[in-house]
């Protein structure tokens, strides 16, 4: 019950039915062959098909919707400015979470070293004070959401922040891309007894943390009143 919680307030994509028409029933990484000799709709497909479970993963990395759309759309920028190069041999969904995670990683790298300079410039007080020590509480909850939906949701959030980002990583691109352990293995360059052990490893702590709220049961309407 409790992973089922999780994973609506987080915004896992729903299985599909099974396609019935063309291009929907092609894999991804056909295509994407598609796609490299001209045809434009089986790129739309692609979109269409990644576009939601790609923003949820992102989205959760960087923890701004505005910049998940901008990293988003670079995502798929550089998918097709790489058209032509795509091995077929490579799995799409392993290729195309390369590199929104390198973007995600990249943006963290260049935001810290930029958010380290300029808040701890001092304001020129007397007092020695600088830009960080006056910013307002980004935490504040707003009024309007359900206190128990608001808790749960905090709770979980500041228990994904726990975990050990190698945890934190797998446990998004299992639960909220809907990866399979070998493509996850695959992505991150580990062992699938490795990425296994991560996942079991962040199940057992995020239990841990939201024992209490092992009952609760978010459904998709709900879940969207407290995403940011």
């Amino acid at each position: 019950m409790l992973l089922a919680a999780i994973k609506s307030l987080l915004g896992r994509p729903r299985r599909r039915p099974p396609r019935d028409a063309s291009p929907g029933e092609l894999s991804d990484e056909e295509l994407m062959r598609r796609y490299a000799t001209g045809d434009s709709q089986a790129f739309s497909t692609l979109v269409t098909r990644h576009q939601t479970p790609l923003y949820n993963f992102i989205l959760r990395s960087c923890r701004r919707p505005d910049l998940a759309e901008e990293l988003l759309q670079e995502t798929f920028l550089r998918i097709v400015k790489s058209a032509t190069s795509y091995a077929p041999d490579a799995k799409f969904t392993t290729w195309a979470y390369t590199i929104a995670r390198n973007l995600c990683i990249d943006h963290a790298r260049k935001h810290q070293r930029a958010t380290t300079l300029s808040l701890q410039r001092p304001l020129g007080q007397d007092d020695g004070a600088t830009h960080q020590d006056v910013l307002p509480d980004l935490n504040a909850r707003s009024a309007t959401v359900n206190h128990e939906r608001q808790v749960f949701r905090d709770r979980l959030d500041h228990a994904l922040q726990q975990l050990p980002e190698d945890q934190r990583e797998v446990f998004l691109l299992r639960e909220i891309s809907g990866l399979k352990f070998r493509e996850i293995a695959t992505l991150l360059d580990c062992p699938e007894p490795t990425i296994k052990s991560r996942m079991r490893y962040a199940l057992e702590s995020l239990r841990g943390e939201l024992a209490e709220f092992r009952q609760e049961s978010f459904d998709a309407d709900e879940a969207g009143e407290v995403l940011p």
